[in-house]
Order: C-alpha cells, then structure tokens, then sequence
C-alpha cells in the first residue's frame, strides 16, 4: 500500500478507525473520502483482510435506500444473473470502462465551464446540469443505439460458439442432441 494510501481499519463492532487521523469514523466520513477523491484501504483490523469493496457497496446500498436510487430492481437483478456466467469478468470491465468515459466527459466539459467562466462562477457550476437537460434526450439515443450495438454483437458471438460447439461435437452420441441441432438449423424448435 503506498504511503499517500489512508488505512481504516474495522473493529469487529463494526466501527471503522481512521489511523492518519486516530479517529473513529463513520460511513459517511467514508463517502467523504470517495468524493474527495482520496485512496484509502480499509481492513479488518483482525484478520488483516481487505474490505474496501465491502465498504464501497454498503455506502452504495446506503445511498440506493435514501433520495431516488440510481439502480433498478431489474438493473440489480441482470447484474446478479452475471455471476457465475462466463461473461462475469468482462461484464465488470464494460461497466468500469462505460462508467470511465462519462465521467471523463463531465470532466473535459466542467474544465471547459471553468477555462471560459472562471472557477467559482455559477455558471461553470451549473453547465453540466444544463447539458444533460439539452443533451440527456440525445445521450440517451446514443447510449440506447450502442447497447442495442453491443447486443446484437454478443448475440453473433454467442451463435457462432454455439455454431462452432455444434460442430466440435458433432461425432458424439449425445441423447437427442443431434434432433436438437438439426431443429434449430431448420428454425422449427421443438419446445
């Protein structure tokens, strides 16, 4: 861990202790660090064992339970249908990578605001809130016409493994499986 890193440790009674500060600290000191911007581990103070993303997702559950959530039940409920899927590990690159270059927009454009109306100026404050009321209608279109992109693309991939599964395993005897293919290449599935 590098010496710029803060480290919290987490007493078995749940209470989370600063060291840079030899505090006690509480989950909204947490979010405050996040905000900031601030590395920061946390560990068990025990057993040694990094709990930063156990952390991160109670702040997050916190937050979904108070004001308008950012996740729906069925966002929440397709993200748990990844687990244990083969697409697990690259399902978490895609949203960490979508979620980098939006903020890197807001970024680019907030720095924008501040080289044209200075940094404390209200409207440089407010020009991203302005943006997304004009533009929130045409992202959404863009955004929707990506993912139904990338849609279409996970399903060319995933006949052309089931295509190429098809015919790895053509010589064997498995029970009905030949009547199977041979329905689905016809477009009369039996169901």
């Amino acid at each position: 861990m590098a010496d710029k890193s803060r480290l919290i440790k987490k007493y078995p009674n749940r209470r989370l202790y600063d060291t840079r500060t030899s505090s006690y600290i509480t989950l909204a000191d947490v979010k405050e660090l996040v905000l900031e911007r601030e590395e920061f581990q946390v560990v068990d103070a025990k057993s040694g064992d990094d709990l930063t993303r156990a952390i991160l997702l109670q702040i997050i559950l916190e937050e979904e339970a108070g004001g308008s959530p950012m996740f729906t039940s069925d966002l929440l409920a397709q993200m748990i249908r990844f687990y244990g899927n083969a697409t697990q590990g690259m399902m978490g690159k895609y949203l960490e990578n979508n979620i980098k270059a939006f903020t890197d927009m807001q970024a680019k454009l907030q720095d924008q605001a501040r080289s044209l109306y200075g940094d404390n100026n209200a409207v440089s404050h407010d020009l991203w809130a302005q943006f997304m009321n004009f533009q929130g209608p045409a992202l959404n279109s863009v955004m929707g016409a990506y993912l139904e992109q990338s849609r279409k693309m996970f399903e060319q991939m995933q006949e052309q493994i089931d295509s190429q599964t098809r015919s790895m395993f053509t010589g064997f005897t498995f029970p009905n499986y030949g009547q199977r293919a041979q329905d689905d290449e016809s477009g009369d599935k039996k169901k």
